[in-house]
């Protein structure tokens, strides 16, 4: 997970922590904020351990962050930013989780799919701190690697392991002239 655009968990709270009385919302659509009356349900830590086509071993760990809107509203405001801080201490008193873990954000509703999404914009608007969140996507390591994915001109696999060549150790043979007969220990054969 090489991707610089990424937040990680530390940097996550410490934009939260520049706003604590700011109302807290989240931006998943053009002009679509996650509901006034959104929980944040549970925060997970998830290691992530994964191979590659290329047979490359990957980890890294994930903390997602998931809201739940309610069918029935029963709030109508968002929570204020220390609301969500409190939530977060109180996940961390039982979970330590990783500082340098990715940051998503879990969300869907009935018209939106759930999905993960990163924490992209920060915006703080008056009594208000919008947090706009971007789309996950899938990537090819081998491609982050600096190879391509797919097949090349030459039919050959770009995420194939690389194999390892067996190197050959050339000898110097001694020349054998016509009048030289070929008998043990000649070091003709």
């Amino acid at each position: 997970m090489n991707n610089p655009n990424l937040m990680n968990w530390q940097s996550f709270k410490n934009e939260l922590l520049q706003h604590p009385e700011k109302h807290l919302q989240f931006q998943y659509g053009e002009e679509q904020l996650v509901d006034v009356s959104y929980h944040i349900t549970e925060i997970k830590q998830a290691p992530i351990i994964s191979v590659d086509c290329g047979g490359q071993l990957n980890s890294w760990t994930e903390i997602i962050v998931q809201l739940w809107e309610p069918e029935q509203r029963d709030s109508n405001r968002e929570m204020k930013v220390s609301k969500a801080l409190s939530i977060i201490a109180t996940v961390e008193k039982v979970l330590p989780l990783n500082p340098l873990g990715i940051v998503k954000i879990e969300f869907g509703n009935s018209t939106f799919a759930t999905r993960q999404m990163y924490p992209g914009e920060f915006i703080s608007s008056g009594e208000n701190f919008i947090i706009n969140l971007s789309p996950d996507s899938v990537q090819c390591k081998a491609v982050e690697r600096g190879g391509s994915c797919g097949v090349n001109d030459k039919g050959e696999e770009c995420c194939a392991p690389v194999t390892e060549k067996k190197k050959v150790q050339l000898i110097q043979l001694p020349t054998i002239s016509a009048n030289t007969s070929c008998a043990p220990g000649s070091g003709c054969c």
